[in-house]
């Protein structure tokens, strides 16, 4: 008997829309004793051929579909077909940066799969039963199409638990990464720790926004005839903070809790020939030239900047994913409102906030409507001056809107 899922009645609706997850709720009945990351075929109560997709047993989503159309066959063809193609997608991009995100999971037909390049290492993430269950045939198409033979696993997150999947790391392909990984994006360097790094190692998703904040940092000397002040917080390994810096700004004060994320920021000032200053524990006293990392909490830090009443012309706010499932939103918008709050009382008039939030169960609408009632807590009048979002390498499927994790606000204080 050929293997297939067969859902609810009235459960039809969301594949014939092309969303690529089916929850284990909408199947009605499952033929062939599919196992994990087998290729089944997604039918209707009626029977009607909806599409093909990776069976995943153990998981919440039990099915991710890579194709809808039938007479489709999903092979080694097939599949290297689109590793190549998600790759020719970003073949513009190679001018501007060495890191770029090259597959970006259902975006790119490829469920649950994330590539990104730095320079001349792959580090790639297997993070679904389909993925994994091709994971060499995927990985022979990848070294090819990218013209690259070094590739470091990083299938190390909570992801794949829920999956069935044990973690999984480590060199799969060619040479091993060095400690640090040097990249170039818009003419500033940065140093990646691929191996033990936040995601595969950097915020690749943010390279618009960092070129923007350096932006700001230039409109304002040319509007105000002086360097802006820079607060950059939860700012990992220095990308807001260095492109600021190297745009002028004259001081920026970064906070982070890792103390080994700072020590790595602060040699991505040092390779950028930007002022070095230590990590302290506090703000003491307003901070001038050069770039100041603060190891401490930041909402305690943005409290006691408020309490002191300093200000600055540039606030970034990029914090961690605050909810990982829609169990915890409401906390997160707590959160979230909380550090808005306090960001928007350091704002100086004319000032300006980049607001982000990376959590995919915090929609757009909510997080415009979080950081509004900030605003309006605040007192504060501002103008909304652009939505924010990731770099042109991360697409965002419109039959998927859970792949748009990565929303931003930027906000003038009037």
């Amino acid at each position: 008997m050929a293997k297939a899922i067969h859902l609810k009645g009235g459960k039809e609706r969301s594949v014939q829309r092309r969303h690529p997850w089916i929850y284990a709720g909408a199947i009605g009945r499952v033929d062939g004793a599919p196992g994990n990351g087998a290729l089944v075929a997604v039918r209707a109560a009626n029977g009607e051929f909806l599409a093909w997709a990776a069976y995943s047993p153990q998981s919440t989503i039990r099915a991710r579909c890579w194709s809808y159309v039938e007479s489709e066959q999903v092979n080694e063809a097939w599949l290297a077909a689109k590793v190549a193609g998600a790759l020719a997608h970003r073949e513009n991009l190679c001018g501007e940066t060495d890191a770029v995100r090259l597959i970006a999971g259902e975006a790119d037909g490829l469920p649950g799969l994330v590539v990104d390049r730095y320079g001349e290492h792959l580090v790639v993430q297997f993070q679904a039963a389909g993925v994994e269950a091709h994971r060499a045939v995927l990985l022979d198409a990848l070294c090819m199409a990218a013209r690259c033979d070094n590739v470091f696993d990083r299938s190390d997150n909570a992801l794949r638990a829920r999956e069935g999947l044990e973690e999984s790391g480590g060199v799969v392909r060619g040479a091993a990464p060095p400690h640090h990984v040097r990249i170039v994006e818009h003419g500033v360097s940065y140093h990646v720790d691929v191996r033990r790094g936040h995601k595969t190692g950097f915020y690749i998703d943010q390279r618009e926004n960092r070129r923007l904040a350096a932006d700001c940092v230039r409109a304002f000397i040319a509007a105000r005839g002086r360097a802006p002040r820079v607060l950059n917080c939860f700012c990992y390994t220095g990308g807001f903070s260095i492109a600021a810096g190297r745009a002028g700004a004259r001081a920026v004060v970064s906070i982070d809790s890792s103390a080994d994320a700072l020590g790595l920021a602060r040699s991505n000032a040092g390779l950028n020939g930007l002022p070095e200053r230590a990590v302290t524990q506090t703000l003491a006293g307003k901070e001038e030239e050069g770039l100041h990392w603060v190891c401490g909490d930041v909402f305690e830090q943005l409290r006691a900047l408020r309490d002191r009443g300093d200000q600055f012309d540039l606030v970034i706010l990029d914090p961690p994913k605050f909810a990982s499932n829609d169990h915890q939103v409401e906390r997160a918008a707590r959160a979230y409102k909380d550090i808005n709050l306090s960001a928007l009382r350091l704002l100086a008039p004319g000032a300006r906030l980049m607001s982000f939030s990376c959590s995919g169960a915090i929609g757009v609408d909510l997080f415009q409507k979080i950081v509004a009632g900030a605003v309006i807590d605040a007192g504060a009048e501002c103008f909304l001056r652009a939505r924010l979002a990731a770099g042109d390498d991360h697409p965002r499927l419109m039959t998927h809107p859970e792949g748009e994790y990565l929303k931003g606000l930027l906000l003038e204080r009037a």
